[in-house]
């Protein structure tokens, strides 16, 4: 049997990079974490932290957390039909920059009793947090199959690639033509952003595998800003910039081309009645906002 305690404190220090900072989440001491850590290790015969600067769960670490994780929401669901007190159970999941700065965070404010833990990441890795189980639940481009999990489609979000109409005239005086897409500054969230350059290779004669000078920077709504003030071009989630697009500040780089991503809502089958409230509400809103597929 093991100790939930353990797992708490594993979850905990994996989470929180360190076992002080997991100490204070826990309130108790660092020692009492590294203790608690010990003789998990010991107990399972195997290493479970690699100690450093974030320390971080190994494989067999990850399932024991993930085995945390399930056991806990289950037992918080169980309290909940018994009508028995308990506090908030703390969801993690993991949701793309994108959606959380659209459509996401209603969603999440519709349901109650519940903390949310989020892991931002792009769509197309998200399904990782969950394949490692780091996370309970997904939202993700790929509609799997993952083992031990079930898919429900959410839709699509849309997506513009716009740009100022001072920036579509300094850098593409004779239109969206190869050349000038490749000396065109454009906006990238992260190396794992394919957006770009899948809208252009889509869009744009000649760029079948466009290589593109780029601003990297980790935000939705400095996508929008950076757009605004014309130093690049990106892809931006239509519902951020329709109101932009409504009054010209920005426009299309070629009109009425939009790219449309789809999204998965994917959790793990044990957790999924304790999820049932989140499932409900994220797909209600997803009706709502995204795209039908």
């Amino acid at each position: 049997m093991l100790d939930p305690a353990q797992l708490a404190a594993l979850a905990a220090v994996h989470r929180r990079g360190s076992f002080e900072l997991a100490a204070a989440e826990l309130h108790v001491t660092p020692s009492a974490v590294s203790q608690r850590i010990k003789a998990l290790e010991e107990g399972t015969g195997a290493l479970l932290i690699r100690r450093g600067a974030p320390c971080q769960a190994t494989e067999t670490g990850l399932r024991l957390i993930c085995h945390h994780d399930e056991i806990a929401l289950r037992e918080r669901t169980l309290a909940q039909d018994l009508g028995l007190s308990r506090g908030p159970a703390t969801l993690r999941i993991a949701v793309n920059a994108d959606s959380l700065a659209t459509w996401v965070i209603p969603a999440l404010a519709a349901t109650e009793g519940l903390l949310f833990d989020l892991v931002i990441d792009d769509q197309d890795v998200s399904q990782d947090w969950l394949r490692r189980g780091e996370v309970v639940a997904a939202i993700t481009a790929h509609p799997g199959p993952l083992q031990g999990c079930d898919t429900l489609p959410l839709g699509s979000l849309r997506y513009r690639a716009t740009a100022s109409p001072a920036y579509l005239e300094r850098w593409f005086p004779q239109g969206v033509i190869a050349k000038a897409m490749g000396e065109a500054p454009t906006l990238t969230f992260s190396d794992k952003d394919r957006l770009q350059t899948r809208w252009a290779a889509e869009r744009v004669k000649g760029l079948s595998r466009p290589l593109l000078p780029t601003h990297r920077m980790a935000s939705s709504q400095a996508f929008v800003d950076a757009c605004l003030a014309g130093l690049g071009w990106g892809m931006n989630p239509e519902p951020l910039v329709a109101p932009h697009l409504a009054t010209g500040k920005l426009v299309e780089l070629i009109p009425d081309t939009p790219l449309d991503v789809a999204l998965h809502w994917q959790f793990t089958r044990l957790a999924a009645p304790a999820l049932a409230p989140v499932t409900k509400a994220l797909s209600a809103t997803a009706r709502r906002s995204l795209v039908p597929a």
